[in-house]
Order: structure tokens, then sequence, then C-alpha cells
């Protein structure tokens, strides 16, 4: 069938599976280097409790069948080392059906964390990193052109991408509708970025600028990508340079260089299309009926992104092979943070030497500037973001934090900058407190040093040590 395959879009292929396979990288490095303290065995929040709970048709792992630390290590060091692989080209040398196992892999592996990583794999760049990697096992190598049909379904992520975080923008909060959302947004986001200081003290009318191309961006071009070239090309591009211009602006984990990722692919780079033999038979019934598949599990993502009550982020089916998406509907004017302290002193008091943890991301000591992490993901960063918002969404595993940090627990204390206390000599008591952040002036930055300012609100968690964690928690 000549009309299966679309030469001139090699290049753009080869460029997205090795953009691809270096984001696969950057997850599978998060997964190996934070588990253990996350869902470790004696995790926070362990894996063994979820499989013991939530059965396999629910959330397919391959822990379901077993699980240690060593396995789940093992697993991640192998997700990486089948990423190198890719990035370095080992799929273009195997058959076509060696590539296509190839690229399974990742999936595979990663399918497995993300369904037992609980709330520490909540993110809708989860689900978008898995969707396009399905995607990806079926685009074949250099023995065939690309399909028309997996090209397709790669712009049809993307349009689902934006045009549903332009809509839940939308109907979400007032603040984009009048364009003043960016008069807090560089302020509040989950994780500020070495730039964002900046950003956030722009002239206003440039902030409503930065909205209103990004509603465009969101909710018109989208529809773009499904015209002819070159103003397919032209859209992916506009898209691209927007992800860019929040890179700059912020941490987000990986969500805006899979979304580059996915433009990569709508983009035809000039370039000569090589000669190669027809996609054999069996290839072409694979792919178009796994299309088939994927078109129709999208009825249910449509309908939410159509729907008046359009959630974000969710995942309809079990292998995550077709989701909504969305980020930032509502977006909040006032930053608070939960600041961790503990003391050595034996009876706690307010007067007595209480010190504060540091953590890598997220705002603490007020001098320290913020520094660029993303694509690498700091959850448990996020997470005390979202825990400063309600302490409902840290009811699961606040408390176990608490108790591994009266442990000075090792797994625990690698995911901070810093902690105030020897590893031989844990603090007696640990308490918690919400503050408001606030960026500092110009004025205030020249002459304090400091790119933060901060408010005392309310005690968020009382004097508590490592005898009283599981009544307090």
């Amino acid at each position: 069938m000549e009309w299966f395959t679309a030469p001139d879009y090699w290049l753009s292929r080869l460029v997205f599976q090795k953009a691809l396979a270096a984001v696969y990288l950057v997850a599978f490095l998060t997964a190996a280097l934070q588990f253990r303290a996350l869902i470790g065995e004696r995790g926070m929040l362990p894996v063994p409790r979820f499989t013991a709970a939530v059965p396999f048709r629910e959330a397919p792992s391959l822990f379901h069948w077993r699980y240690s630390d060593r396995l789940f290590a093992l697993c991640a060091w192998a997700g990486c080392a089948v990423s190198v692989a890719l990035l370095a080209g080992l799929d273009s040398v195997l058959p076509l059906w060696g590539a296509m196992l190839l690229w399974l892999v990742p999936w595979a592996l990663y399918l497995s964390v993300v369904n037992v990583g609980q709330t520490w794999y909540s993110f809708g760049w989860e689900s978008l990193l898995l969707e396009t990697g399905f995607l990806a096992v079926l685009l074949g190598n250099d023995e065939v052109a690309p399909p028309v049909v997996v090209l397709f379904l790669l712009r049809w992520l993307l349009f689902r991408v934006e045009f549903g975080a332009g809509l839940i923008k939308m109907r979400g909060d007032e603040c984009w509708r009048r364009l003043t959302c960016l008069d807090h947004h560089h302020e509040t986001q989950p994780m500020p970025g070495p730039l964002s200081w900046f950003f956030h003290h722009l002239p206003r009318p440039l902030h409503r600028a930065e909205v209103a191309a990004n509603h465009v961006t969101q909710l018109v071009v989208p529809f773009l990508l499904f015209t002819p070239q070159p103003v397919a090309t032209a859209a992916a591009a506009l898209m691209i340079v927007t992800q860019l211009w929040l890179v700059l602006s912020g941490n987000f984990s990986w969500l805006n260089w899979i979304t580059i990722v996915l433009a990569l692919s709508a983009v035809r780079f000039p370039a000569d299309a090589p000669s190669g033999p027809a996609a054999p038979l069996w290839y072409e019934i694979v792919v178009l009926a796994v299309s088939a598949l994927l078109f129709g599990l999208s009825y249910r993502p449509v309908r939410n992104m159509l729907s008046s009550r359009q959630v974000m982020n969710r995942s309809f089916d079990p292998l995550h092979l077709v989701n909504t998406y969305g980020a930032f509907g509502s977006v909040s004017r006032v930053r608070y943070e939960v600041v961790i302290e503990g003391t050595a002193d034996e009876v706690p008091r307010e007067d007595s030497d209480w010190r504060e943890y540091e953590f890598r991301g997220k705002p603490g000591d007020l001098r320290h500037w913020p520094r660029q992490f993303a694509p690498y993901h700091l959850r448990l960063d996020w997470l005390m973001w979202f825990a400063a918002l309600s302490p409902a969404y840290a009811g699961s595993w606040f408390g176990a934090l608490v108790e591994r940090l009266l442990e000075n627990d090792r797994a625990t204390l690698k995911l901070l900058r810093r902690s105030p206390f020897p590893p031989d000599a844990p603090p007696l008591h640990i308490r918690a407190r919400l503050f408001r952040y606030r960026y500092t002036t110009w004025r205030e930055l020249r002459a304090t040093g400091a790119c933060w300012q901060r408010t005392y609100v309310r005690e968020y968690l009382p004097p508590t040590r490592l005898a009283e964690t599981g009544r307090r928690t």
C-alpha cells in the first residue's frame, strides 16, 4: 500500500526517536536515584503494601509478581541502558521486528514503575511519556518509511496535549480569561527556576501578551497540525518555541521536553528520503490494527476534553495508552511553603535550637537562588508544594517523611539539599511550619541579596518525636 508510508518524514522520525530516548533516560535515572526513599521496601509508600491492596488488572506491573529494592534498581538501570542503546542507534541495525521489541522494553519497564508509583508518579507527564513511547513502538526503523497513520496519531496526541491544556485554562480560572495569571504564576509555580524571579518582574503588559500568545498556541495553532506542509511544520515550530519559553521560566520536569519531542514528529526536515523496500504485510496489519484500537480508546479522552466538567491528567485504561492532559487549570495567587525543622533538645520549646532542612528545588533559604533541574524530576519537592496547598495532599506520606527524618534515614536524606544534623546524631523532635513566600523587589534584592521574603502563617505539624509519629500522623 503506497499510501501507508511517508518517506519524506524519515529524518523527522529519527530526530523524534533520539529525543524520546533521551527523555526515557532522564525518567529512568530519576526512578533509579529516588525510589528507595519514596516507594522502596522501607519507603514512605512501599510498593509491597500497594501491590497487596491493588490487583494486577487495575495496575499492571511486573512488581505484582515480585518486588525487592534490588529488582526495582535492576529494572530502572536496565531502562537507562536501553535508552542509551536507543540513543546510540541500536534499533537501526536490528530487523524491523527486533527494533519494535526494543522500543517496547522501556515502555513496559516504565509502565511497571508508574503503575506502582502511587502519588509520587501521579503527574500527567508520566502518562504522556507512556503514550508517546507506545506510539514509538509502531514507528519502525530504517527498514521501512514512517507509517502515515502513526505520524497522525502523534499529531493527534500533541493536539490533545495542547488543546486540552488550553481548554482547562479557559474553564478553570478567570485570570486566564482576564490575561492576568502570569502576574502570579512565576512566583507561585511548583518549582521556580533560575530565571523565574526575572520573569515575575517583567512588565505587566508583557505578562498579558504572554497569556494571549499562550491561548493562541494552545487553542488555535493545534488545528494547523492537520493542514498540509509547510503550515504543519510552522505550527509545530511555534509550539516548540513556546515550550522553550516555558523551559526558561520554570522547572516542569520533562513536560515541556516531551511536548517538544511530539512537535518534532510533525516537522518535515529538508532532506532527501532514502529509498527502501515496501513495508511488510505483517507490519501493516499490526500498525493498522493497533491504530484502530487507539482511535477507539480516544473516545473517553475526547468526551472529557469537550465536557464542561473537564478534568486534567486522567488515564482511562491501566496501560496508559490514550489519556487526557492539562496543566494549571487554576493558578495560586499566594505561595505557601512547608518548612521542616528539627531540634536535639529533649524538651522542645519555641526558643529551642530549631534547625531547618533544605530541599533541592523548593524555596527554603531566602538567599538560595533556584537552580535548573528539569527535565530531571524532584518528586519530593513537587509533593511538598502540594502539601503546602492543603494537608490533604500529604496525608499518605508526610508522617512517614517525618519518621525517616527522625531516624536520619540515608535514602531520604539523599533527596534533600542539606540536613542540619550529623549522620550519627538525628534530631529528637521534628516540627513543620507554614510560611508565605514572595519574591523580593529589585530594591530588596540589592539591599539583602535575598530573592525571597517570607512571613510565618501557622503551625503545620507540632513538635513530634519518633515514638509519637504513628499517633501524630
